[in-house]
């Protein structure tokens, strides 16, 4: 039988949604935006777009980077056009999600035109522009009631093939406020020569901000007649640049916040479980890291749930239940409700957790812990519960694989116990692209290990970079394991938590800052 091909004219066109990503921090992107991203069934992307905004298209079945001049793979214009015109005539909505607004230097018009000829729908959400977001995030305010009453935003970088330019340099040079380059990083030498001819004072001072609100920003400043032996074909400054020029680049009074936090410029690379990583990426992205996040191991239900069953079935013959993690918490319960029962069917049982954040999970459910160690350890929640267990019945949900500490322990202080497991934990076994990349190039500053079972997967996926990175453990436990597989632990967390481990970072990176 021959498959139904879908007309690549649909009766009804979708729409196209110019979306402005903003500068590069995934956080500027508008609410409108990212609902978007929501709807898209196709995504059309700049590379200088932050790829975790793609996290929002959620519904998207294609997701095209356009290229970058780095990988000399960019899309023509013409082709993003005719994808953007082919994607809506067979109904789909589109996103073309724009580095900075899409109007600002960023060839809308020829978009909207070719969605215009095709008569495709079209709406434009705008974004917050580079040269916004360098004034706060860099420090120099664009306008200053001494210096500055008017912005000028120009090209540094004409359309290619254009006859005549079309900026006015004697214009600019007698303008009476702050002028903003965009781009233009080879032109540097021809725009600012061309200021300096027409009358603009070589010594006037001048920003240049790097990847603006991205984790590895960096702002230069000099004068005017500096710019040419900064940027230039063969500059160690590269894409994206803007440079800011007029007296406000000299102006200290907004502090340079974005680059003072104390993890600004460190690159850090979680090794959990995708979805428990945010739990360590919000903050230490917040402190001014770049974080990237590679899975060393993946969590998911048991492939055979039958004893668990059987636990959950006959809860009322047992005294207690001790969870040594999270995801024990979170499997158990999700099953629980899988088989129809009520959560009052716990009511009776004594609960025992390893820790803050197992106790945490816990609460999530609406339920409170008997017991919690004061050191997050099997071997302190041993100790916890020996003098209440003797001759009763304790249920432990685990993962497929972990130490027996709990389950002897418990046994040898008189309790009966029944272990089921409750969640698989496998190893990953491909390494992301872009962690890949990163570790064959600049690599990391800090890998964080947040168990033992994360610390041998990590060193069977990514061992160059568990040589290279600065290690940081989550407990003495997981530093043992570290340590076994010859590596050395650069900061072991004194609370064995993930606020724990953000703490001793910052620890660290505070005591050996310059």
């Amino acid at each position: 039988m021959t498959p139904n091909v879908q007309d690549s004219s649909a009766a009804e066109p979708g729409i196209v949604y110019l979306v402005g990503s903003g500068p590069g921090d995934a956080g500027l992107i508008t609410q409108r935006g990212i609902h978007c991203l929501q709807q898209a069934d196709v995504v059309l992307y700049d590379y200088l777009s932050n790829p975790e905004l793609l996290q929002y298209a959620v519904a998207a079945e294609q997701m095209h980077c356009l290229g970058s001049h780095a990988q000399r793979k960019l899309w023509s214009q013409d082709r993003i056009n005719d994808e953007m015109v082919s994607q809506a005539k067979q109904g789909k909505t589109v996103v073309r999600l724009k580095s900075g607004d899409p109007t600002v230097f960023a060839r809308a018009t020829e978009e909207i035109e070719a969605l215009r000829t095709a008569g495709v729908p079209f709406q434009i959400v705008p974004g917050i522009t580079t040269a916004l977001a360098a004034s706060a995030y860099a420090g120099i305010p664009l306008t200053h009631s001494d210096h500055a009453s008017a912005v000028a935003f120009v090209t540094g970088h004409e359309k290619p093939g254009k006859e005549d330019s079309a900026i006015n340099y004697q214009g600019l040079a007698c303008f009476p406020g702050t002028l903003v380059f965009y781009m233009g990083v080879t032109t540097a030498p021809q725009w600012s020569a061309q200021l300096i001819a027409h009358g603009k004072s070589p010594d006037t001072p001048c920003a240049i901000i790097r990847r603006c609100s991205w984790p590895d920003q960096e702002t230069f400043r000099c004068t005017l007649g500096e710019i040419p032996n900064l940027l230039h074909s063969g500059s160690r400054i590269r894409p994206p640049v803007i440079t800011v020029v007029g007296e406000v680049a000299q102006d200290r009074s907004i502090p340079n916040w974005f680059e003072q936090r104390p993890l600004f410029g460190q690159s850090l690379l979680i090794t959990r479980p995708e979805h428990q990583a945010e739990q360590l990426r919000s903050p230490l992205a917040e402190l001014g890291g770049e974080v990237l996040v590679q899975p060393a191991i993946e969590i998911h239900a048991a492939d055979d749930p039958g004893p668990l069953d059987e636990a959950i079935t006959n809860l009322k013959s047992f005294d207690w239940i001790a969870f040594s993690s999270r995801n024990g918490v979170v499997f158990f319960m999700q099953r629980l409700r899988q088989l129809g029962f009520d959560f009052r069917i716990l009511g009776h049982l004594k609960i025992g957790v390893i820790g803050p954040g197992t106790a945490e999970q816990l609460a999530e459910y609406g339920f409170q812990a008997d017991v919690i160690p004061a050191e997050y350890r099997a071997e302190s929640l041993v100790e916890a519960m020996a003098n209440q267990v003797a001759g009763k019945r304790v249920l432990l949900p685990r993962a497929s694989r972990g130490r027996d500490v709990l389950p002897v322990g418990l046994a040898q202080h008189g309790a009966n116990v029944t272990e089921v497991v409750a969640y698989e934990s496998n190893d990953v076994t491909q390494v992301m692209p872009e962690v890949q990349r990163r570790s064959e190039t600049t690599g990391f500053d800090w890998l964080i290990v947040t168990s033992s079972a994360i610390a041998r997967a990590t060193a069977q996926l990514v061992p160059e970079v568990m040589k290279s990175s600065n290690i940081v453990s989550i407990s003495p436990i997981t530093t043992d394991t570290i340590r076994e597989l010859g590596y050395d632990v650069t900061v072991e967390a004194t609370v064995y938590t993930m606020d724990g481990i953000v703490e001793a970072i910052l620890a660290y990176a505070e005591e050996n800052s310059a």
